[in-house]
């Protein structure tokens, strides 16, 4: 059915952000580069990319009738602390499963930055032994079946909000948003770079911006380190997505690009030219970007734009997906 008939529940201030970055532009000599802020998204724990798409699923939550919602990531999940901020907003409980997805050695790692948000924001948080994954976890299904033997009716949603029928709701609902923007600002973005992991916040903008037939490439750059499987759930997701929307074609296969190269050999681990990217973004455009996701785009955007595999007359569409309170727990990096 149309985006539109969807039941969507309000938690964002309104459009995301967009802006140019124009230092970054002057430096690399190319493309010029705007940035489309889900960082500034939202009054709710910092926002972030998933609370686009939570405003979807809490909507289903609520007409479902239930009172708790349960989720997983790694210990420094940005998707987590959004749900626990979501579920807040709403009057309802948070279970998170925050499963130890990276191996990294900072001792206060499942104390501050995401974590340490989603505990003030009253969620149930515990910590289990397993490593990355974006599948199905056994953890949260204990999770799911604890709330209901305690009495309680919980919701189910997936790592990255993601493998969800309705996960690709919210980016698809972005590329519309992205179509009005440029209307306003006057300029075409032929070129949207993103970061996939859980794969359904480039899978919602591929189904979104395939209804508007325009010369537009969406870029996913996998920070998962498991190409193959970041790049088969996006494929799945936007597929399923074109056809909730009732997109009336299928896909093509040049539609769906998740590129690798820049992920390291792990996920959540930051390597040289991700760290190298947080710098140079910062520096200069004052613009704070993470070591887990917007790091590992951001380097790639920087490289494409550099060896020209996006062309010097391409206006380029940054998605920031919001992760920087993860930093805190990176310090080590920046020390």
């Amino acid at each position: 059915m149309p985006l539109d008939d969807f039941a969507r529940y309000p938690l964002l201030f309104g459009p995301s952000p967009v802006h140019p970055l124009d230092r970054l532009t002057a430096h690399l000599g190319g493309a010029r580069i705007w940035a489309k802020r889900e960082d500034c998204n939202s009054g709710l724990a910092y926002g972030g990319n998933k609370t686009r798409k939570l405003e979807y699923l809490l909507a289903d939550a609520l007409a479902t009738g239930a009172d708790t919602l349960v989720s997983i990531g790694g210990i420094q999940s940005n998707h987590t602390r959004q749900v626990a901020a979501v579920a807040a907003r709403a009057g309802l409980k948070a279970v998170l499963v925050q499963e130890s997805w990276v191996d990294w050695p900072d001792p206060v790692n499942d104390k501050v930055g995401n974590i340490l948000l989603s505990r003030i924001l009253g969620a149930d948080v515990r910590l289990v032994e397993d490593c990355f994954g974006i599948g199905f976890k056994e953890s949260w299904q204990r999770a799911l079946d604890d709330v209901r033997a305690a009495g309680g009716v919980p919701y189910a949603i997936p790592a990255g909000a993601s493998d969800h029928r309705l996960g690709g709701l919210g980016f698809a609902n972005w590329a519309y948003e992205v179509e009005r923007q440029e209307r306003e600002l006057g300029v075409f973005f032929d070129t949207i770079v993103v970061c996939s992991v859980t794969g359904s916040t480039q899978a919602g903008m591929i189904a979104g911006f395939a209804g508007q037939d325009r010369p537009r490439r969406v870029l996913g750059i996998d920070a998962s380190a498991k190409i193959d499987e970041t790049r088969a759930q996006v494929e799945k997701i936007a597929r399923n997505t074109a056809e909730l929307i009732g997109l009336g074609r299928d896909l093509r296969a040049d539609e769906i690009t998740v590129r690798e190269g820049w992920a390291g050999d792990l996920y959540g681990i930051p390597v040289e030219s991700t760290v190298d990217a947080i710098r140079l973004t910062a520096q200069l455009e004052g613009m704070i970007i993470d070591p887990v996701y917007e790091g590992k785009s951001m380097a790639a955007l920087i490289d494409l734009v550099r060896d020209g595999s996006i062309p010097p007359d391409s206006n380029v569409l940054y998605a920031h997906l919001g992760g920087q309170p993860a930093l805190n727990a990176y310090s080590s990096v920046f020390g």
